[in-house]
């Protein structure tokens, strides 16, 4: 069952990632690009190597060829004549060997190291996305702020021009004026203002993703409803999460380990052979030995701290389970209620423009004050730049769902 849901999640993610229908993303090749130039994830990628180099040691082990030399010099008193000297040397070819199976665990755990390696990889590419479509949407928020205060006092400059021109016929007091004016003047402020928002968001953008184009959407899309049950969602992102994967990847090699460090309590003995000259030659020994450490209490220490450390990530795993999935539903409950809130909105700032042109019109038949008019222009600026907001909102969360289910730059 979670097998389908899984290809009914990807047809419903792939049919609506077109590029026609995601204006509002830079493209995904320049998106690929200036990922795989993130410093972290090229720090992620050398990590690989780093890993790859430590299961070669594994594999080969640790042990070594050691090479023994000696010389002594034998001095016989005998009961009378004159003392004999001999000079004497030996050798010794030793190497410790690794008792079966230890070396296969070996090079599981290397292999284990290389594979969380890779994994880690992919999870700094996919937060690098994260914090990309996150940079990304606070500029095109701030972009929209400025773009609506930009509107807005466009049309209050229009309007004070017509106030004015009232007041040179006579059909409006100076204070009308006045109030034009100070209205006109607050919107210059808060786009002055949204403007440095705008130009700051934009930097920053620039400098933490050098090589993505900061150039604003001719359109953007409208939100859509979040198809699939929140099951289903949740299982894709579980499947998908770096950070679980990560974590059920420690536990199995910490259980790797810990068996190692059991192996590792029934020590490697040493074998070696060994030749002599004695009494300058008179006697030549080869013989052949081997060396048996004797464990202690270290070594069972070892691995009960082995055993524990396994059992401290399999706790771990069970943890982040937890997290990851509650953090998938939320993320789930958000984007659907995002849509419905931004169609509210868009409702909302429909609703009051048109409140604001019925009372423009009233104004310029004389019908109502100058002040009601900007009291309703204003209220419809701040529904519309809501309505914005919202919209960006959604279209950020559905983006981030379908980033973390890999719906979206899954470039891993």
């Amino acid at each position: 069952m979670k097998y389908f849901a899984l290809i009914f999640l990807a047809g419903i993610a792939g049919s609506s990632l077109g590029a026609e229908l995601a204006p509002e993303l830079p493209p995904s090749e320049i998106v690929a690009r200036v990922l795989r130039g993130n410093p972290n994830v090229q720090a992620a990628s050398s990590q690989i190597r780093v890993e790859e180099a430590n299961r070669s040691r594994l594999e080969a082990g640790s042990h070594e060829w050691s090479v023994r030399l000696g010389a002594q010099q034998r001095r016989v008193s005998p009961v009378s004549a004159s003392d004999e000297r001999f000079n004497e040397w030996n050798a010794a070819l030793e190497r410790p060997l690794r008792l079966p199976g230890k070396a296969a665990l070996d090079a599981e755990i290397g292999a284990a190291g290389v594979s969380l390696a890779e994994t880690a990889y992919g999870d700094a590419l996919h937060e690098s996305g994260r914090a990309l479509l996150k940079a990304w949407f606070v500029w095109l928020k701030e972009s929209a702020a400025a773009t609506q205060w930009n509107e807005q006092l466009t049309l209050l400059d229009h309007q004070g021009k017509s106030v004015a021109r009232r007041q040179q016929l006579g059909d409006a007091a100076r204070v009308e004026t006045i109030q034009s004016e100070a209205a006109t003047a607050q919107a210059a402020a808060q786009l002055a203002q949204a403007r440095v928002r705008q130009q700051t968001a934009g930097d920053d953008l620039s400098r933490r993703f050098p090589g993505l184009p900061v150039q604003a959407p001719s359109v953007l899309g409208e939100p859509v409803a979040i198809e699939g049950s929140e099951e289903d969602w949740i299982n894709a992102l579980l499947e998908h999460s770096h950070e679980y994967q990560l974590a059920r990847q420690e536990t199995q090699r910490a259980q790797v380990v810990a068996g190692r460090s059991s192996r590792e309590r029934l020590p490697d003995p040493t074998v070696g052979i060994h030749v002599s000259r004695e009494r300058a030659g008179e006697e030549r020994v080869v013989g052949a030995y081997v060396s048996i450490p004797l464990p202690g209490t270290a070594r069972r220490a070892s691995s009960d701290a082995a055993l524990a450390q396994a059992d401290v990530a399999g706790r771990r795993e069970a943890a982040t389970t937890q997290k990851i999935t509650a953090e998938a539903a939320a993320l789930y409950h958000s984007a659907r209620a995002a849509v419905a809130t931004w169609q509210a909105g868009r409702d909302a700032a429909e609703h009051l423009g048109r409140a604001a042109d019925m009372t423009a019109r009233a104004y310029q038949l004389g019908e109502g004050s100058l002040n009601d008019l900007l009291t309703t222009r204003r209220l419809a600026n701040e529904a519309q730049l809501n309505a914005r907001l919202l919209q960006l909102d959604a279209l950020e969360l559905r983006y981030r769902l379908l980033l973390d289910a890999h719906r979206l730059w899954d470039f891993d």
